[in-house]
């Protein structure tokens, strides 16, 4: 890799990184189709390449958030040991799917839980609690559920943790975006282990991508507490239909 191409893929990594600290996904998502439509990469080998830049911008993105919102380790701990051993499970089935019929997966989960998203700005639900609606042990199976769809899909299950967080737990956006990075932590390193083993990670490519994360996810997550709820939600929207319709393009 020259110079340029080394520089480009940090300034990428520099875009990415301030998108995971602001809706508190660590890159991933967005860096998945990128990857797959910018250099061509297939499904399991964009995703592998972006855990690189995942997993450390998922722990700053996590200690951020706890700075400046401070989240409860016991709920924190519950989703992050929940997630792991399905997470683990989740990514060693990845590795051994068909590539295209995983993106095609993929793609139908970002345009449904875009869907998701937007029909709750629209909806009005009701304001967020730093208190959790529901007895905190249920953290346990969204921490299980997110894990295995983390590790299939190589997004750190903080996704689909996020929404649930908000609509069935009844927290803000912010507090649900800290707790799914805390989730996130560790099915993203057991994902990225599996996954490099297998051969599915581009070192060279993924580096300076996670050189450029690590200078700018403190940025998104400024960002992301500036901003008005409602706002920040459908900005999460809309970036999961940008995220579809990039990687729709490589089907």
């Amino acid at each position: 890799m020259n110079l340029i191409d080394f520089l480009l893929n940090l300034l990428l990594g520099v875009s990415l990184g301030t998108l995971g600290g602001l809706f508190g996904i660590g890159g991933g998502l967005l860096a998945i189709p990128a990857l797959g439509v910018l250099f061509g990469l297939d499904q399991q080998l964009a995703q592998g390449t972006a855990l690189v830049m995942v997993v450390p911008n998922v722990l700053l993105a996590l200690w951020r958030y706890h700075q400046r919102n401070r989240i409860d380790l016991r709920h924190a701990l519950t989703l992050a040991a929940s997630s792991f051993l399905c997470a683990l499970l989740g990514a060693r089935w990845a590795v051994t799917l068909d590539a295209e019929r995983m993106r095609l997966a993929f793609v139908a989960f970002l345009v449904a839980l875009a869907c998701y998203n937007l029909s709750r700005v629209y909806w009005r639900p009701a304001a967020g609690s730093s208190e959790l609606r529901q007895p905190w042990p249920w953290l346990a199976l969204l921490g299980s559920g997110a894990g295995l769809l983390g590790g299939l899909l190589g997004v750190g299950g903080a996704v689909l943790a996020t929404p649930v967080l908000t609509g069935l737990f009844g927290t803000t956006q912010v507090m649900a975006q800290g707790l799914s990075l805390a989730l996130a932590a560790p099915s993203t390193g057991v994902t990225l282990i599996t996954y490099a083993l297998h051969g599915h990670v581009d070192w060279a490519l993924a580096l300076p991508l996670a050189l450029g994360g690590l200078l700018s996810i403190s940025w998104g997550v400024r960002f992301a507490h500036a901003l008005p709820e409602r706002l920040l939600r459908a900005l999460f929207a809309g970036f999961l239909l940008l995220c579809a319709l990039l990687l729709g393009l490589r089907v």
